[in-house]
């Protein structure tokens, strides 16, 4: 064995090995069991521990065994009476039981977790600036840790990066797919599609991103977009309208607000499709 363990090499020798093998297939074991499950002589089996040790592999339960190991193997051998010529203040028979050193896992780069928020969050919105993200949890990362992760994933050509909604400084990202799904709602005519969502709902946008009040975010408030621009608004029972509108509009307005949100479609080539609504006996608050 090398004087120093870091000239050793990262493999044990046969009979370390042997070793390793015995522990991890009976787990934590004492040195008499060691050495029946093993068959090494007990100077082999005693070289092989001290091996183990020294390359951090292997761990006792107290620091008897470790103290054993450190007295002269000329110590350690029986006399020509069968006995011991010295009978050591520590006995590895005493040691206690052998185990495998435990690696700890590695924590989750920082890195790696605000790359995951990221991600969550273009999937949430499509697109993503700065100012969407006012309404957002306290603990989300700030914007410049969040900038570098959107950064990184433009490179790597996983996401686009550009101007793609107006009236807001700063840079924006935005999935391949959301994109395309923005230019054809430019290019689609209105069709005076009424959607209302929960307050709580990260679409509760109103006074961020529009022009008006904002809304609470608590799950009994509703906001009714009408053609993707809020119309009106469910506080307490009590609606309010963000435009005029004329009676038949209004009615429709409110049937819409009572009726409760609906589910948004996926942020996918599929989610096209024409928005489904709930049935009015499944509001989801």
């Amino acid at each position: 064995m090398s004087a120093n363990p870091r000239d050793a090499a990262a493999t044990p020798s046969p009979r370390a090995q042997l070793l390793v093998d015995c522990i991890k297939e009976h787990g934590a074991s004492f040195f008499d069991e060691l050495i029946d499950a093993s068959g090494l002589l007990r100077s082999q089996l005693e070289e092989a521990l001290a091996e183990l040790v020294a390359l951090g592999l292997v761990t006792s339960d107290s620091f008897g065994g470790l103290r054993a190991l450190l007295v002269p193997s000329n110590e350690r051998r029986p006399g020509f009476n069968g006995r011991r010529r010295r009978t050591p203040a520590h006995s590895i028979d005493s040691a206690g039981r052998w185990a495998l050193v435990r690696r700890p896992a590695a924590p989750e780069r920082k890195e790696d977790a605000i790359e995951h928020i990221a991600r969550t969050l273009l999937a949430r919105y499509g697109v993503v600036f700065w100012r969407l993200l006012e309404r957002e949890a306290a603990w989300l990362p700030p914007w410049r840790e969040l900038l570098r992760s959107f950064r990184r994933l433009e490179s790597r050509g996983e996401i686009r990066g550009g101007r793609f909604v107006s009236g807001f400084s700063g840079e924006q990202f935005a999935l391949p797919e959301a994109i395309g799904m923005l230019r054809a709602t430019r290019r689609h005519p209105t069709a005076d599609q009424w959607v209302s969502v929960s307050g709580a709902d990260p679409l509760n946008l109103v006074g961020i991103l529009t022009p008006g009040p904002r809304l609470p975010a608590l799950a009994s408030n509703r906001l009714l977009y009408r053609d993707g621009i809020p119309t009106a608004m469910l506080i307490a029972d009590d609606i309010q309208f963000l435009e005029a509108l004329d009676g038949a509009k209004e009615w429709t307005a409110q049937k819409e607000l009572l009726r409760g949100p609906v589910q948004a479609p996926p942020i996918s080539p599929a989610g096209h499709q024409e928005v489904r609504r709930r049935p009015a006996d499944k509001v989801i608050g």
